[in-house]
C-alpha cells in the first residue's frame, strides 16, 4: 500500500432528469481533478438522472445508462485515473410493466485508470422512501477490488448506517471505503428536525470519522451540492475525505467544486497496529455474531 493517494470528491446541485447535462457537468469536473493530479474521482450518488421516480421518463432513463458508464470508461483511460461516477440507477430483466420497478438496481461502479471495470456493488440498504423504486442487493456479499489506490469497497448513502456493512468489507481486506450519496437535510423527519435542524449534518460528520477508527480504514464519501440559487435548498454537500487517528482530512461545505486531498494510507497501517481491529476480526473463536429474529 502507497504511503499517499491522491483522490478528488466532486459535488454539484444535481438537475432531475437532466442526464446530458448532468453528465457533461461531471465530465468537466473530472478533467479538473485530473489535472490536479488525483488517482481518483469519486460523483454523487444518482449523478445522472437525480431522484424523481414518480416521473415516467425517470424509469425510462434507467434503460438508457449504458452509454455513460462507456463514457466514463474511455475518460478514464484518457485522462490515467480511477473513476467511482456515483451510482447509476440501471434496468434489469423483462421490460414488462409488472416487473419494471422490481427491477431497477441503484448500482455503483469501480472504473480502473485504463478504462476497465473492476467491480461494481448494487445498493444493498434501500432508503424507506426509495423501496417503492429500487431492489436491494438483498443477501448478495459484500465485495473488495484489488485497484490502483489499494483495495477498494463500495458502499452507497444509507449502508453507513450500518456498521455490519463496513465488517464485511474490512473482513476481506478493504483499506478504502467509497461511499457516494445523495443525503438531505430532510431525511430527518420533521420531529427530528425540531430537536435538532442541523442533525444529518451531525450524523455524517460524527458517522464517517466513526466508522474509520472502528474498521481501521479510509473512506471518501461524495455527496450532492446546495443550489445556488435556491438558500432552502435540502442538500447538504460536506463531501470528505477521511482517515483513522487524524480524522477528516479534507471537507467541502454545501458548495458545488472539486475537491483534492492526499490520504496518507500509512495512517491506516498505524490505526490497525493501535487498535488490532482485524486481527481480532480474525481470531479463532471471534465471538460476535448476529441473530435477528423474523
Amino acid at each position: 500500500m502507497a504511503p499517499n493517494r491522491r483522490v478528488a470528491v466532486i459535488q454539484w446541485n444535481i438537475k432531475d432528469l437532466a442526464i446530458d447535462e448532468n453528465h457533461q457537468v461531471a465530465c468537466t469536473y473530472i478533467r479538473d481533478a485530473a489535472s490536479k493530479g488525483a488517482e481518483l474521482a469519486v460523483l454523487p450518488e444518482y449523478h445522472l438522472t437525480g431522484w424523481a421516480p414518480s416521473d415516467p421518463s425517470w424509469t425510462a432513463l434507467a434503460s438508457k445508462t449504458a452509454p455513460y458508464l462507456e463514457a466514463y470508461q474511455s475518460l478514464a483511460h484518457e485522462l490515467r485515473i480511477c473513476i467511482v461516477p456515483g451510482t447509476i440507477v440501471e434496468h434489469h430483466g423483462p421490460s414488462t410493466s409488472e416487473q419494471q420497478q422490481a427491477l431497477l438496481y441503484n448500482t455503483a461502479y469501480f472504473i480502473s485508470n485504463d478504462g476497465s471495470i473492476l467491480g461494481h456493488y448494487r445498493k444493498k440498504n434501500i432508503w424507506h422512501p426509495e423501496r417503492p423504486y429500487l431492489t436491494s442487493s438483498g443477501t448478495d456479499p459484500h465485495e473488495v477490488f484489488d485497484t490502483p489506490i489499494g483495495k477498494v469497497g463500495l458502499l452507497i448513502c444509507w449502508d453507513l448506517a450500518f456498521p455490519e456493512a463496513f465488517r464485511e468489507l474490512i473482513c476481506k481486506g478493504a483499506e478504502i471505503v467509497v461511499i457516494p450519496t445523495y443525503w438531505s437535510k430532510y431525511d430527518a423527519s420533521p420531529a427530528a428536525l425540531q430537536h435538532n435542524p442541523n442533525s444529518e449534518a451531525l450524523f455524517l460528520e460524527t458517522t464517517l470519522t466513526a466508522r474509520c477508527f472502528e474498521n481501521t480504514c479510509g473512506i471518501i464519501f461524495a455527496n450532492v451540492a446546495r443550489g445556488k440559487e435556491d438558500e432552502s435548498d435540502r442538500f447538504l454537500g460536506l463531501s470528505r475525505v477521511c482517515l483513522p487517528i487524524v480524522g477528516t482530512v479534507g471537507a467541502m461545505g454545501d458548495e458545488e467544486g472539486v475537491m483534492v486531498v492526499d490520504m496518507d494510507m500509512d495512517v491506516v497501517r498505524i490505526a490497525e497496529e493501535n487498535y488490532r481491529v482485524r486481527e481480532d476480526l480474525a481470531g479463532e473463536g471471534w465471538y460476535y455474531t448476529y441473530r435477528h429474529q423474523r
